[in-house]
């Protein structure tokens, strides 16, 4: 059976200059009171531009930092507030996939010891870790024969294959992937989004997938949430979300998703919008979004839209939600 990922009213705040001295009070609003549900065996994209806390929020749901605040929890277990060994436990659930293969991989070990240290710590396959090994390089499409080659050797898209396979390693239920894909050509990221599709089927994964290509995120998501300066804006089945969009922001991210056909490219509309992002240390009072939106009114400068249920599990957090065509 699939695990269920809860991410309920999670809030992360990183200190203003962080010095050992430093006496300031501002901080960094990275994640501001977001909460989601990713459903076992499926996978949540995560949407948005750089900076609006999704790497933030991704790294606390799997423990690589501390949340400020909030709630996390795989199934009915509340994993917010865990350390030493219960931690350690907790490693065996949910794993991480980075952005960058290279930077994640140490280049002074070979790939057999990079993908046979989390069974050592684990205490995992004792009597045959190395068959271990190639078996997980064979799960991920690459030949055990090269167990013994160095990150270098590998190409990129082979080397985020390593990094995948040493996340199933310990054989987790969840598996958080923030940007998998970015860093690599477009002949290449079919093959690695296949691949996960692929091992999610086989194995049930569910995954917490965060991604800034939207076509990307539509190719392997079943859910998908849109972040804005650090609040969740948008949320929807794939399709819906895609098709009808009711948060402008979400509309102006849509619309500039390139169409192949040239003449329906230069037909749509396309949403460009004005300004910049607010600084995440005082982002603006109400809505978030107001200052690069068309439809601001007083009413989004003094009050906060709520994340309302508009049917057919869309919600928005928006005080005038209209349908628009941008695809």
């Amino acid at each position: 059976m699939s695990t269920t990922l809860t991410v309920d009213s999670l809030v992360k705040e990183y200190p203003v200059g962080g010095g050992l001295f430093s006496r300031s009070k501002e901080v960094v609003h990275a994640v501001s009171d977001v909460s989601l549900t990713v459903a076992g065996g499926s996978t949540f994209g995560l949407v948005g531009e750089s900076g609006c806390g999704k790497s933030s929020l991704g790294r606390s749901v799997a423990k690589l930092q501390s949340s400020t605040s909030g709630m996390i929890r795989l199934d009915d277990a509340d994993i917010t507030r865990v350390h030493g060994t219960r931690l350690k436990a907790l490693r065996r659930r949910i794993q991480f996939v980075f952005q960058d293969p290279y930077a994640s991989l140490n280049p002074r070990k070979s790939v057999r010891d990079t993908l046979a240290e989390p069974l050592r710590i684990h205490g995992l396959h004792r009597r045959n870790q190395s068959g271990r090994v190639l078996e997980l390089l064979d799960m991920v499409g690459l030949n055990p024969a090269h167990a013994d080659r160095y990150p270098h050797e590998f190409s990129g898209g082979q080397r985020q294959r390593i990094g995948i396979a040493r996340a199933l390693a310990v054989q987790p239920e969840v598996i958080v992937l923030d940007e998998p894909v970015s860093a690599l050509d477009v002949s290449v990221q079919a093959g690695v989004l296949n691949l996960l599709d692929d091992l999610q089927r086989d194995l049930g994964l569910t995954y917490l997938f965060i991604a800034h290509d939207l076509s990307v995120v539509r190719h392997l998501s079943d859910r998908v949430g849109v972040m804005y300066l650090g609040k969740l804006i948008e949320e929807a089945p794939v399709d819906t979300l895609y098709e009808h969009p009711m948060h402008p922001y979400t509309q102006a991210l849509l619309s500039a998703i390139p169409v192949p056909d040239p003449r329906i490219e230069r037909a749509r509309e396309r949403i460009v919008l004005t300004g910049d992002v607010p600084s995440p240390v005082s982002p603006p009072s109400g809505c978030r979004f107001r200052t690069r939106c068309w439809k601001a009114t007083d009413r989004c400068a003094a009050e906060v839209p709520e994340l309302v249920d508009l049917g057919g599990g869309q919600r928005v957090a928006c005080h005038y939600p209209a349908a628009r065509d941008v695809l």
